[in-house]
Parts: structure tokens; sequence; C-alpha cells
């Protein structure tokens, strides 16, 4: 009376496919994974010392994005 038997998960199992369908949960799962897979990439990028960055200081533009000519420059001004 506890704990639920192999049965119970069972038809559980094959009450949730009934009212959501095998596609819909496939994709449920396939979105699942992404988002495990992205945030484990995501703390790979986070875990990056101060040294690793050299390339561009902080504050500046480095020279692959200044050369971006759609950009446009500008400062935002507050309304008086």
């Amino acid at each position: 009376m506890g704990s639920f038997s192999i049965w119970h998960w069972l038809i559980v199992l094959l009450i949730v496919v009934m009212v959501f369908g095998t596609k819909k949960l496939k994709n449920m799962g396939s979105d699942l994974g992404g988002a495990v897979k992205g945030f484990k990439d995501g703390m790979k990028e986070g875990g990056q010392s101060p040294a690793d960055d050299k390339d561009a200081p902080a504050g500046q533009v480095s020279h692959a994005q200044a050369a971006d000519k759609a950009t446009i420059d500008v400062e935002a001004k507050q309304k008086s």
C-alpha cells in the first residue's frame, strides 16, 4: 500500500501516451534534451577564468565587431 507496483506505473504511462500522443511526447523529450545541452554548454562557458579572455579587454570592441558596417553606433539621450 505504501508504493506503486510496476502495473500501476504501466497504466499511468499508457494513459499519458493516450492523452498526449507519441509525437508530442517525442517533441517534449527533444526540447528537454536541447535545454539540458544548452545548460551544460552555458556552464562550460561561464567557468572560464578572466585570464582566458585576453583577446579583447573589457569595454572595448574587437576588430571583427568594428568591421561590421551594418551596425550603427548611437548614444542614448534622456528626455527632459
